[in-house]
């Protein structure tokens, strides 16, 4: 099957996966969908156990990149060279499981999605002959993942911007110590206001002739390799293909949420899905009163990366449950309410909550929480205190906590030892940019450096 993709705001062309890559946002401002999901056959769910994590991200992926667009031997190529390090399962207790997803070069999960984007990405540019400028708004790890996932590539130059005063020192400095084609900026307001911008300058005539595309997680191309991991993960705990998880996610912007409800529409055998959100509450009283309303501004919480007022995956959520939102927020057509609350459990966890998650997490199992694997772990508590599941639980921790010194010290009073690539960054000099939230601002610098 050939999926072809359709805009969440439905005014725009069905595309290919290529296109669906290239451009990142679909002209009428809406995100790319699969028209269809496609399916995993009996025989690929009860084969997954005996396959390597490169296996399954090849099956994964080829249910959505047909033949002609990238053959098996180009697409081996981008898995294998993609998923160079570990996946880990920490057991916890009988049926409770850490996914340490923060293994990769820049600490974070999203390096999963940004590495085999970046290289399908430069694979299509190359074929066509075709030069490309990714824009990224980042609330704290997108951005270094993608700087460090896009760094040398041919044919790309790398735009992003990241709220000047929410993102850590460490998160920055994955972003400002790179040079050579990647550029980053810093912007005095929120991810929101980044995420706006961003979003503008795709839809702005003036910039077309830049080949603006996104590697944020608007940009389909992240989430399906972010699908995989939940594979994984099920293939190694579960006993027979009936054997249900339970994963809990911690969310911000969605697209890690995403990926997990994609592969659940294949047929990977998934209970619930727990979204775990920070303070910015606004998807967990959604889900209770059926009404949607934006943060604005978003409230600066421990986990940074989850400051996000209203994300942009949502919009896909409500598509994937039958209804339409629009870029706004506005709910045109509300989704199957029923069927929501029956998949996805919700909870917002405060910074009080987050802190003392990661000093009960260290105290009674030993386990190093940063404060987005603690979102996840403590959502994952809330949940069992009332569900009481039989089947193996997961929780999603999606960097290291050496990104967060100030409080993993501040609370255990231990300092967590920098991954080595990070380590070097220390000492690098940095490239700093800083623009106001104005949309005219930014696109006046985009011009300046891209001249």
């Amino acid at each position: 099957m050939v999926v072809r993709f359709y805009s969440t705001n439905l005014k725009a062309p069905e595309v290919t996966f290529r296109r669906a890559i290239l451009q990142g946002q679909a002209p009428d401002r809406g995100l790319y969908m699969p028209k269809e999901i496609p399916k995993f056959t009996v025989k690929e769910l009860s084969g997954m156990k005996d396959q390597s994590y490169i296996d399954l991200a090849f099956t994964v992926l080829r249910k959505y990149i047909a033949p002609e667009e990238i053959d098996d031997k180009k697409l081996r190529t981008i898995v294998s060279d993609a998923y160079n390090f570990d996946v880990l399962l920490e057991q916890v207790t009988d049926k409770d499981y850490i996914m340490r997803l923060d293994h990769g070069p820049t600490a974070s999960f999203k390096d999963f999605a940004a590495r085999a984007l970046g290289r399908i990405m430069s694979h299509f540019l190359s074929q066509d002959q075709n030069e490309a400028v990714v824009l990224v708004a980042t609330s704290g790890d997108t951005g270094g993942a993608v700087a460090d996932a896009f760094l040398g590539l041919p044919r790309v130059r790398v735009v992003i911007l990241y709220p000047k005063a929410e993102v850590s020192d460490q998160q920055r400095r994955q972003m400002t110590t790179l040079g050579q084609n990647v550029t980053a900026v810093g912007v005095t307001g929120k991810f929101d206001d980044c995420q706006r911008m961003v979003k503008e300058a795709f839809a702005d005539p003036d910039l077309v002739s830049f080949g603006l595309t996104s590697a944020n997680s608007i940009n389909f191309g992240r989430l399906i390799p972010q699908a995989v991991y939940y594979c994984y993960a099920w293939s190694r705990l579960a006993l027979s293909s009936k054997d249900r998880v339970v994963f809990s996610v911690p969310s911000g912007n969605f697209g890690n949420l995403m990926g997990g409800l994609f592969a659940f529409r294949m047929g990977l055998p998934v209970k619930h899905f727990i979204v775990a959100t920070n303070e910015n509450d606004e998807v967990p009283r959604f889900l209770a009163t059926g009404t949607y309303t934006k943060i604005v501004p978003s409230k600066n919480c421990l986990s940074n990366a989850m400051n996000v007022g209203h994300p942009s995956n949502f919009a896909r959520l409500i598509a994937l449950y039958g209804g339409n939102m629009d870029e706004n927020g506005k709910i045109r057509q509300m989704p199957d309410m029923k069927r929501l609350r029956g998949e996805l459990y919700s909870y917002s966890i405060s910074d009080t909550e987050t802190k003392a998650t990661i000093l009960s997490a260290y105290q009674q199992h030993h386990v190093l929480l940063e404060p987005h694997g603690a979102v996840g772990w403590a959502a994952l508590q809330r949940y069992k205190s009332k569900e009481h599941p039989v089947e193996f639980c997961v929780s999603l921790e999606t960097a290291d906590p050496a990104k967060f010194p100030d409080t993993i010290q501040g609370l255990l009073h231990i300092n967590p030892p920098l991954p080595p690539k990070m380590a070097t960054q220390q000492d690098l000099p940095e490239q700093l940019y800083e623009i106001p939230t104005t949309y005219t601002r930014m696109k006046d610098f985009l011009r300046q450096i891209l001249a």
